[in-house]
């Protein structure tokens, strides 16, 4: 018997390979996917400007972010978390704001967006991406992560929104642009309050985790995945913590994992 619902994971039509240069824009849970590939060794961009709630601010990035890369390292797989539809408009000038500042709330108006202006704002987001590398592949994500501040009910309407405005960009996009069904893991896959944070809102780092094997399985080439493998006991040599990080057994145990670690790379391709 099967005791839980099992979500279906869409094959995309590419593979993550080792040490992929990549780029994440979004939600906090944008920060944590993130984080992950970056500690396996991938040159991945994590939020740079900051964590992006709505997919307005999330264009804000993607367009500061290339106008400020480097010719021939621009990455070739990017993620969005959409994490709200929720914008707030500094009444001054008219413009979504990325971050209010703490500035008084008096200063601002707070607006939802709706399915046609994600799908815009999003594709824009896009657009700009493909003028940099006309190759690149775009995994939207829908943040798990339940807005309290708005009440439960308005959260769910923001993430159907969401959602729905993710459907559509879908169906009006080639296959370079997919969906990774991270909102639905979180929500029926792990349908239990012990994959949450000690405030209830926030996936847990063993939720954390699983999502990141469900990456690992669904979107890894098999090189990546066998990197992976390699780069394992190299990693927990260097996050080792001595009782003596003095001693000269310490020093020679470091620099052996750290010239373990400069073949590996060298081996997959890295220029050091």
């Amino acid at each position: 018997m099967e005791f839980r619902t099992i979500v279906n994971i869409p094959q995309p039509s590419f593979q993550i390979e080792p040490l992929e240069r990549m780029l994440f824009v979004g939600s906090c849970f944008a920060d944590g996917i993130g984080q992950k590939f970056v500690e396996e060794q991938f040159r991945a961009t994590v939020n740079p400007y900051g964590t992006m709630y709505n997919p307005a601010s999330i264009l804000h990035t993607v367009e500061r972010f290339c106008e400020e890369s480097v010719d021939g390292e621009f990455p070739r797989v990017v993620f969005f978390t959409l994490g709200t539809n929720h914008v707030y408009r500094l009444n001054a000038t008219g413009e979504i704001v990325d971050n209010c500042q703490k500035r008084p709330q008096r200063l601002f108006t707070e607006e939802v967006l709706t399915i046609d202006e994600i799908v815009y704002f999003l594709k824009k987001a896009i657009e700009k991406l493909r003028c940099h590398h006309p190759d690149i592949h775009v995994v939207l994500t829908v943040s798990p992560i339940r807005y309290a501040k708005y009440g439960y009910h308005e959260s769910q309407l923001s993430k159907a929104t969401l959602l729905l405005a993710v459907d559509k960009l879908l169906k009006e996009s080639d296959e370079a642009v997919s969906y990774f069904p991270a909102y639905e893991i979180v929500l029926d896959e792990l349908r239990d309050y012990r994959f949450y944070k000690e405030d209830m809102l926030h996936p847990s780092a063993q939720a954390v985790e699983y999502i990141w094997q469900q990456l690992v399985t669904n979107y890894l080439s098999p090189a990546a995945q066998t990197f992976l493998k390699e780069w394992k006991p190299i990693k927990e040599a260097l996050g080792h913590r001595p009782f003596n990080p003095d001693s000269e057994e310490y020093k020679q145990f470091l620099t052996e994992a750290k010239a373990k670690e400069k073949a590996l790379l060298t081996k997959y391709g890295f220029r050091l």
